[in-house]
């Protein structure tokens, strides 16, 4: 099985766009959670989602959206989520709230957090992977830190496919990943690519002032931090 993973879309309708666009052929695509937050077109990406019948977990912001569950966020993250909130019609706020803090694909070979395994809000950089965050599955996705980065292990591999909206990991280009599962279990059954994508990051720094959002979060795409 081929699997096409993104994360932390955040409400960038372009940079999801250049991701999808540039996706090679997959027999799934997957999400690691916070579809909305930050930037300006939030309907935009929770409709191309919900279109694609893409399995999602909820991330941070796709729960404060969801259900003004409270978060440490700093003035541009709420800025993102008090928009969110005023644009998504009703449906798309339900579709966010039902989503699962994890859930399992491909058989249970594939399983889906935001943040850890044992805490969907801790942020877990690839240099802190662990083998003893995989609980049975082949492949454990997580999101949330927006640095891409994966490890292999024995019993398996731990992945972050990077942020589609809003990378800070030095790169501004859109980041996602390409899984093969082959035959077999644990580390070696699994193929992890990188991949990233570059997108028109000045249209969206300009719709971000347009909405009225801090500026500096459409100015800090241009540093991908």
């Amino acid at each position: 099985m081929r699997l096409g993973v993104i994360s932390d879309v955040h409400g960038n309708r372009v940079a999801l766009e250049a991701v999808l666009d540039d996706m090679p052929k997959v027999d799934r695509l997957v999400c690691a959670g916070d579809v909305v937050g930050y930037n300006p077109w939030p309907t935009d990406c929770v409709a191309a989602v919900r279109e694609r019948s893409i399995p999602t977990v909820m991330g941070n912001h796709d729960r404060a959206v969801a259900g003004e569950t409270p978060f440490r966020f700093n003035s541009m993250a709420a800025a993102g989520v008090d928009y969110a909130r005023e644009q998504l019609a009703d449906d798309a706020l339900a579709w966010l709230a039902d989503l699962p803090p994890e859930r399992t694909v491909a058989d249970g070979r594939v399983k889906l957090v935001h943040g850890h395994p044992d805490d969907p809000d801790r942020y877990t950089y690839p240099e802190e992977f662990s083998p003893r965050m995989l609980r049975g599955e082949d492949l454990l996705v997580t999101g949330h830190t927006h640095v891409q980065g994966h490890r292999v292990f024995e019993e398996g591999v731990v992945m972050n496919p990077g942020s589609v909206g809003q990378p800070r990991d030095g790169d501004p280009d859109a980041a996602y990943a390409v899984v093969e599962l082959g035959e077999g279990s644990g580390g070696d059954a699994v193929t992890v690519e990188e991949r990233r994508v570059a997108y028109d990051v000045d249209t969206v720094v300009e719709a971000v002032t347009e909405a009225g959002l801090p500026s500096r979060i459409g100015t800090r795409l241009l540093e991908g931090r």
